[in-house]
């Protein structure tokens, strides 16, 4: 609400952004780990002791980026760096407005479709919003190929991860991965191959292949955290800086590092992000932690086939006493569910104990997770939310780990019903 008012009141408030900021604004963007790599940056520059203006909340769109200009802004004052994460689709219009010292572009998988059409189209996008900006320095991931012209007249910093070592009770996919085809046509081949579309790729056919990291990272995961050792040319010759995340899964391997290199890359000290990520405190629903009712309860927002794909991965069953799985279909979900059939949901078919389906679109998830060879006699479908996340939470013991994976608006009504009591 406040943004909207301010952009009533002015539709060039968002310039104001350039005018109050004495160093760098930095956007984020892409389909996944945006609001995570976004947190993660802002936080290691107030560890920094930088003065931050950032959407923390997530609301990436003009009138959300508007809202944190609005309430932060105070008369005579400065902050020393924005950290923005925008929508794909939006980035170009708020480049309308400012003009960003970096942009960070964390991956590009399909994700609402009726929305943004293929990759492709969304690539162009971010294309258009670059253009508008030849000064602007991209931060990019070096293992996504989609990203790989990303930008190519543009200053371009590249980070990825050589090496990946498991030592989780993390399961290995059982859907085919997709291809991606080169510029000349031809399908890309692995090297090595680590989730969807992202690896050590390059083409049989042509010259085309990953391009090599600034920021070359090696990660050991773990079932609670992960290891990441980063190496550069540009930052100590040489040496390699270790830093432990306690962040769950791959992808959010992959979003520390994202945030780390761009840290190095403008000059933050090892030590002081080794600080900010151990003090690191999830975004509500990205891999969030918290007790309610002396219960664990881990919530993991799900929103697009390979998003859902990596958080189901890394579903410990020895652990999770119970699922909660709530899926809507709200314009900001996406109106079409057809993702879920593109989802890993195989990965669950042994799970041992019951899951609760709740949301608009539970009966969907139900058909679903029968065709991905669960005994559908231990799904219980709940269709009010806030019954479903009570009934949850009491069938479980004192101790005992509950995991909710819900679609966007469902983790905004969760978030309401939990933080309530």
């Amino acid at each position: 609400m406040p943004g909207l008012v301010a952009l009533k009141i002015s539709k060039n408030f968002l310039s104001f952004l350039s005018k109050y900021c004495e160093k760098n604004i930095i956007t984020v963007t892409g389909t996944n780990g945006k609001t995570t790599t976004a947190g993660l940056l802002a936080h290691i520059l107030k560890v920094a002791k930088n003065s931050v203006l950032h959407n923390e909340k997530g609301a990436n769109m003009l009138s959300g980026i508007a809202s944190s200009l609005a309430v932060s802004y105070k008369p005579f004052s400065r902050f020393d760096y924005a950290v923005l994460e925008s929508d794909e689709a939006y980035l170009t219009k708020l480049y309308d407005y400012i003009n960003a010292d970096y942009l960070l572009v964390t991956n590009l998988f399909r994700d609402q479709l009726d929305r943004y059409g293929e990759l492709d189209t969304t690539a162009k996008k971010i294309q258009e919003a670059i253009n508008k900006n030849p000064k602007l320095n991209l931060v990019v991931n070096a293992d996504d190929p989609m990203l790989y012209d990303l930008g190519s007249e543009n200053n371009r910093i590249f980070y990825g991860f050589d090496e990946i070592v498991y030592k989780t009770a993390v399961v290995d996919s059982l859907a085919p991965a997709e291809a991606v085809t080169c510029s000349c046509g031809t399908d890309l081949s692995y090297e090595k191959r680590y989730y969807a579309h992202i690896g050590k790729y390059y083409c049989e056919n042509c010259e085309r292949k990953r391009h090599e990291p600034d920021y070359k990272g090696k990660v050991i995961i773990y079932d609670d955290f992960s290891e990441i050792s980063v190496s550069t040319s540009k930052y100590v010759q040489g040496k390699e800086l270790y830093f432990r995340v306690p962040l769950v899964g791959l992808y959010n391997a992959y979003n520390a590092l994202a945030a780390i290199s761009i840290a190095l890359e403008i000059g933050i000290a090892p030590y002081l992000i080794q600080q900010a990520l151990h003090s690191y405190k999830s975004v509500f629903g990205r891999a969030e932690k918290f007790k309610y009712n002396e219960r664990n309860i881990l919530v993991q927002l799900i929103k697009n086939p390979t998003g859902a794909s990596e958080v189901l991965r890394t579903v410990n069953q020895n652990t999770c006493a119970k699922l909660l799985i709530i899926i809507n279909d709200n314009y900001a979900d996406g109106r079409d569910v057809s993702w879920l059939w593109d989802a890993d949901f195989e990965l669950l078919k042994d799970y041992p104990n019951d899951i609760i389906i709740s949301g608009i679109r539970a009966y969907d998830m139900a058909v679903r997770m029968k065709y991905a060879g669960f005994d559908e006699s231990k799904i219980e479908v709940i269709d009010d939310i806030k019954k479903a996340v009570f009934s949850a939470v009491d069938s479980i013991d004192k101790g005992e780990q509950l995991l909710i994976m819900p679609t966007y608006t469902a983790l905004l009504e969760m978030q309401k019903i939990l933080k309530k009591d």
